[in-house]
């Protein structure tokens, strides 16, 4: 949302702690296909739903902000007060098991979630600014 406030001129600085902290980033609706692939089980069983892809937010960020025209490195601060204290450096999934069992896998990549985390983010503040749909980016 920050961006996307930044894009419209509201906003002049997003403040962020590690940006070299990894993550498996996924898109909510590829995990309730998983959710309701597991639903239809016989047996109730545990599975772990992850896309076993890592990227770390500085990552998150270079491809958001490409996408809408801006460089991170003139909007983003580094604030202490935004590092975790228990950080965790890399999480990251195997949904090996809900592969082979429920015979899913992620559908969106990371460029794509990010891609439409902006246009979403985009519309709702041309909404808010204009009362309009707003533009794709």
């Amino acid at each position: 949302m920050a961006l996307a406030r930044i894009k419209h001129g509201l906003q002049e600085k997003l403040y962020l702690g590690n940006l070299d902290a990894k993550r498996d980033w996924g898109f909510a609706g590829d995990y309730v296909e998983a959710m309701w692939r597991m639903l239809q089980q016989k047996k109730a069983d545990d599975y772990v739903i992850a896309t076993g892809e890592t990227h770390s937010v500085r990552e998150f960020l270079e491809e958001a902000f490409s996408y809408a025209g801006l460089s991170w490195k003139k909007y983003v601060k580094i604030d202490q007060r935004y590092f975790r204290p228990t950080e965790v450096d890399c999480l990251i999934g195997d949904s090996s098991k809900a592969q082979k069992i429920l015979k899913w896998k992620p559908k969106v990549n990371f460029s794509q979630l990010v891609r439409m985390m902006v246009d979403s983010d985009m519309k709702l503040v041309a909404k808010e600014l204009y009362g309009i749909k707003g533009e794709q980016k």
